[in-house]
């Protein structure tokens, strides 16, 4: 769901208050209220969601069934002047919390806003063991045009027709270890809406066999590049009103991260947090998205966090940039009925706004385990919600939790740290305390 209207933000607010105390029935009912699903999506979800295992069988091989992970939805969001439901499959269980928060506390204090950098994403033909580069390099220059107009007839007619195609072709070469050089010809695509894995791998092996009947030269590999600096998604946000001493905490918290790879291996991680979940209620290649960033954070030769954060003129500034390449037609997202729910939730209807979603929701979890850490500590948020595990885990029934949870959140307060086995002995003496006063009536909690 996106609206762009004063009098839709006011509307959409209004209906994510108090979201995460309504139970799932009501929950489905706000969500109908927004228009972000139909009575037959809610009641379908409602129901668990059962998939025919026959489906499961064009995806994979060998299938047994299904691994179900819990699907939620983000609260508060609003990207770029537009409310957004999103939707995200997780199973760690203070990701939606956190998102949700902390989107409120940005709508309170500035916005988030997102772009698109470029279009290309990246093929590459490799000769392993170029034999003359410059009969190579004069072959590109003087027949580069031909070679993407071939491209565009035979193989990419269909993205050629829907604003997309080849646009242009470059040779990069790469010095090897026994003093030899590999000639890789990088292949630039606008695929538009799809994520393009199939589509750039046919185009590079088919720019293969006139490449090798010109040169004499010899193709050793064809493949996509996950990789895509040539097409980057941004997001910014700026905050404005915030203590002083917080936006220092988030500006000097983020620079550790910038200098210091094994900070920013869990910063990123933090960021993922966001943009994960996303693409698998999507049915995207999350897995990709995951290779591209991190080798992007590792482009000036250590690895380094995606998103930066500072103060500028009394405002925090917070910047994502990496490549988020995803698809909305074809494949999973098509097939799957509850990455088309995800979809249609979102109102995403282009690859590019899926993507802007992904960097927003990235940047935002990134803040709010920034604030976290410089405030409360990454324990106090995020145990407190581990605390519902732990409770599940150690086998209490529906009417044991409220005092188990309870009595576990008192031991985290005291001691800032709780485990299974704590969970375990509350259960114990609750039960134990529970059968010396069965004729007593029941325990207050």
């Amino acid at each position: 769901m996106e609206v762009a209207t004063s009098n839709n933000l006011d509307s959409s607010k209004e209906l994510f208050s108090g979201f995460s105390k309504l139970d799932r029935t009501n929950r489905l009912r706000r969500l109908q209220q927004m228009g972000a699903l139909t009575r037959e999506e809610a009641e379908f979800l409602l129901e668990g969601a059962q998939l025919n295992p026959e489906l499961a069988e064009h995806f994979i091989e060998n299938v047994i069934g299904y691994f179900q992970i819990p699907l939620g939805v983000t609260a508060n969001f609003i990207i770029d002047g537009r409310s957004v439901v999103v939707p995200m499959a997780v199973e760690e269980t203070s990701i939606i919390a956190a998102a949700s928060k902390t989107a409120k506390w940005i709508n309170e204090y500035g916005e988030i806003i997102t772009e698109i950098i470029g279009q290309n994403i990246i093929g590459q033909i490799q000769i392993a063991k170029v034999k003359d580069l410059v009969v190579l390099e004069k072959y590109l220059h003087e027949n580069k045009k031909v070679l993407i107009g071939m491209a565009n007839t035979d193989v990419a007619h269909g993205l050629k027709s829907r604003g997309g195609g080849v646009n242009d072709i470059q040779l990069r070469f790469i010095e090897r270890a026994d003093g030899s050089g590999m000639a890789v010809l990088h292949v630039f695509v606008n695929v538009v809406d799809a994520m393009g894995a199939n589509i750039v791998n046919q185009i590079c092996q088919y720019l293969k066999n006139p490449i090798e009947a010109a040169t004499g030269e010899t193709v050793t590999m064809c493949i996509l590049s996950n990789l895509v600096d040539s097409k980057l998604t941004r997001a910014k946000i700026v905050l404005r009103g915030l203590d002083s001493e917080l936006i220092d905490k988030i500006a000097e918290a983020s620079y550790f991260a910038q200098l210091d790879p094994y900070r920013a291996a869990t910063n990123n991680k933090g960021v993922l947090n966001g943009i994960d979940p996303i693409l698998i209620s999507t049915g995207n290649d999350w897995r990709a998205v995951e290779a591209g960033i991190h080798a992007y954070a590792a482009r000036n030769g250590r690895y380094e966090s995606i998103t930066q954060w500072k103060v500028k003129n009394n405002e925090l500034v917070g910047l994502f940039e990496a490549p988020i390449i995803v698809g909305v037609v074809g494949g999973m997202t098509r097939l799957h009925p509850q990455a088309k729910i995800s979809l249609k939730m979102m109102n995403v209807t282009t690859a590019e706004r899926l993507s802007r979603i992904c960097a927003a929701v990235g940047l935002t979890q990134n803040l709010g385990a920034l604030r976290a850490l410089t405030t409360v500590g990454i324990i106090e948020g995020h145990m407190k919600l581990h605390i519902r595990n732990l409770t599940l885990g150690a086998g209490a029934t529906e009417n044991e939790r409220p005092y188990v949870q309870k009595r576990l959140e008192e031991i985290l307060e005291l001691t800032k740290r709780i485990t299974a086995s704590q969970a375990n002995e509350v259960l114990k003496e609750f039960r134990r305390r529970r059968a010396m006063t069965s004729n007593e009536g029941e325990i207050q909690l």
